[in-house]
């Protein structure tokens, strides 16, 4: 890409609400992504992250509230008119088109000549490390490179916010963990602000500057990822970013995380009951019950747990350093 192409803008949504008739997609969503952030929208499935970002790309309308791009009203403006780009989760690439021309092909809609509209495809596909194939029909490339040729064609218009939809899903786990990486460095290579949906708390936790976790329509927490990790603030989020224990104590509740459970054989502490075991590798997840029925999972060392080994059954106590705990509201 051109070293003069466009930085990226803030996107803030403003009191933002959609309803589909009696359903209420987002009830008065206020968000801020800083410009040049890589932002997330994770949540479960119906949380309203994909609404969201259709909002933000101008392929969805607002029931109430504004969208706005720096300080422009972006709220009525068409897709074409924001300076967006939207990638798919299905890629959706022309499959009678080479990779060169499924990159160039935004530019031939806008009337650009052949030759400039290919020197910049190349361009990208270098940037994308895709040019040795640039003769290819997609049907002749793994997903990953898919990939590759899609975020070049969505790069291609110089974009100020790119938009991802569950872009990763749909690769294997290794590839997945490659791709994520690759995507986080050409985000910080390229500097526009990226807003990308998904269901997994990791690659949130690997992309993001700002992880946004959302919930029946609402944001439930928002924050930089280990903030977001350590500090949930809501028994949804504790419970949704997982490794975190929500524990009721004291009138209310308590979050502490897994690694940060002691659970011993006797000694002070909550009375629970392992209920089973998950050799992890470096770690067993040990899960156990309490009185009340409340499950907690622990996450033992494996040379702490072969030094006092549990198993179903046992009757154990379960501890924590203060500092491991927060209180949830």
């Amino acid at each position: 890409m051109n070293e003069q192409a466009p930085r990226g803008v803030s996107v803030e949504l403003v009191k933002v609400g959609r309803s589909f008739g009696p359903a209420i997609a987002l009830d008065d969503v206020d968000l801020m992504v800083p410009a040049g952030s890589y932002c997330c929208l994770l949540g479960p499935s119906g949380c309203g992250k994909t609404t969201t970002l259709r909002i933000v790309a101008g392929h969805e309308s607002v029931s109430s509230g504004d969208v706005l791009f720096g300080a422009r009203n972006v709220t009525d403006l068409p897709p074409r008119a924001r300076g967006t780009a939207l990638m798919f989760q299905s890629y959706a690439l022309f499959p009678h088109l080479s990779v060169l021309d499924n990159v160039a092909f935004a530019l031939k809609m806008r009337g650009v000549g052949k030759q400039e509209r290919w020197a910049r495809a190349r361009e990208l596909l270098g940037v994308v490390a895709m040019q040795e194939y640039e003769a290819r029909m997609p049907a002749q490339l793994s997903g990953g490179q898919q990939q590759r040729v899609a975020l070049a064609r969505a790069l291609i218009t110089e974009p100020q916010v790119l938009l991802l939809d569950e872009p990763l899903s749909a690769l294997d786990p290794f590839l997945r963990v490659r791709m994520r990486a690759e995507l986080r460095r050409l985000q910080r290579r390229i500097g526009i602000t990226f807003i990308h949906v998904t269901h997994s708390q990791e690659e949130a936790m690997a992309l993001a500057d700002l992880v946004v976790v959302m919930n029946q329509g609402r944001i439930e927490q928002a924050g930089p990822p280990r903030e977001v990790f350590n500090r949930p603030r809501t028994a949804f989020v504790a419970g949704f970013i997982g490794g975190h224990n929500v524990i009721p104590w004291q009138g209310g509740s308590i979050a502490v995380r897994g690694d940060r459970l002691r659970l011993a054989k006797g000694g002070e502490g909550l009375a629970a009951t392992v209920a089973a075991l998950e050799y992890q590798g470096s770690f067993i997840l040990v899960t156990a019950t309490l009185a009340d029925g409340t499950e907690l999972t622990a996450q033992i060392p494996d040379d702490s747990f072969d030094a006092a080994p549990l198993a179903p059954g046992d009757a154990v106590s379960v501890g924590w350093e203060p500092e491991a705990a927060h209180a949830l509201q």
